[in-house]
């Protein structure tokens, strides 16, 4: 089940991402540039920061209590320290290089990212959802990695 949500999560997330359609070239960038993305999108610049650094620690401060985590189709939905054990796994075997954002949509206090991480001599692809509540604070409700699969 936790499966299917996540792929149908994705789906979403990529039907916003083409709806945005050129919008969302100008907030093309990647984390090694000096300028960080400002508007509506600023959530963003320190959780791209942390995930092109490999760091778990930091990242693990924009996670909800209870996130879904996908790495390498393994899923499950667990607290924010079994997330951020996860993550510390999947960088210890994948050293992170860069990471590059290729798409990015919000709809009413829901944000998603996708992008690639270049770790570990692979590439992968990351799907972040993060959402608020009013004033509050964005938090990743949902990450998935995934290898990327090389282009024909």
């Amino acid at each position: 089940m936790s499966k299917l949500l996540h792929t149908v999560c994705v789906a979403f997330a990529l039907l916003l991402c083409l709806k945005a359609g050129a919008q969302s070239q100008q907030f093309m960038t990647s984390t090694s540039s000096r300028t960080q993305p400002q508007g509506e999108f600023s959530v963003f610049s320190s959780i791209t920061k942390y995930l092109a650094a490999g760091d778990e620690v930091a990242l693990s401060s924009w996670f909800a209590d209870n996130l879904d985590v996908t790495v390498l189709s393994t899923s499950r939905n667990c607290s924010k320290k079994q997330a951020r054990e996860i993550l510390r796994s999947f960088f210890a075997s994948n050293t992170p290089r860069s990471f590059q954002v290729s798409h990015r949509a919000s709809e009413a206090n829901k944000k998603y990212l996708i992008g690639l991480l270049n770790a570990g001599g692979e590439l992968f692809q990351v799907t972040i959802y993060a959402t608020s509540t009013g004033q509050e604070t964005y938090r990743i409700q949902q990450l998935s990695i995934s290898r990327q699969m090389a282009a024909y």
